[in-house]
């Protein structure tokens, strides 16, 4: 399964409405607001990279209110993270405090930084990927202080990390 990150700018106050039609795509597993650099994280899974690229070209770049976009594509590395087994006691999505965190690696560490941050039992999906930054990861818990605390204290912690970037899922925008 190809899988791909979009990281979005657009319209100031257009989220919500953004987020819904790029719910209507088939292929996008999940839309989030953000607090950062991005307004938008997008996750696409397709059966392969070329129909992730014709998603993000002729469906996604198309949305009217999006201004920019940042594609990430997975390198494939699920079989180094487990999901399964962070979903005991704590379903995906059903944390109160979530956050997307993208990071720059020192070269060449990238899957053992993936490998770390599957030692964090807060870390719900990570992959390596390729594009601007070199791993994302998706972060759940159950309350902004313990959020807070996981990314700079644990995930921050983590050896062979050049830089990161937070960005805070805004519940509030949801369409669901």
């Amino acid at each position: 399964m190809a899988k791909a990150y979009i990281m979005m700018n657009c319209d100031l106050g257009e989220e919500k409405e953004v987020i819904q039609s790029l719910q209507e795509i088939v292929g996008i597993k999940e839309a989030h607001g953000t607090l950062g650099l991005y307004d938008i994280v997008a996750q696409i899974e397709c059966t392969t990279d070329e129909k992730i690229q014709e998603i993000v070209t002729k469906q996604i770049r198309k949305i009217p209110k999006i201004n920019s976009s940042m594609t990430l594509t997975s390198s494939e590395s699920g079989q180094l993270f487990q999901i399964a087994e962070k979903l005991v006691g704590a379903m995906l999505g059903q944390n109160s405090s979530q956050a997307y965190v993208v990071f720059h690696c020192e070269k060449g560490e990238e899957y053992p930084t993936l490998k770390n941050l599957c030692k964090i039992p807060e870390i719900k999906e990570a992959d390596v990927v390729f594009g601007y930054y070199d791993v994302i990861c998706r972060v759940e818990s159950s309350s902004e202080e313990v959020l807070q605390d996981v990314i700079t204290r644990a995930i921050r912690g983590l050896p062979n990390l050049k830089t990161s970037m937070t960005l805070n899922i805004i519940k509030e925008q949801e369409s669901k």
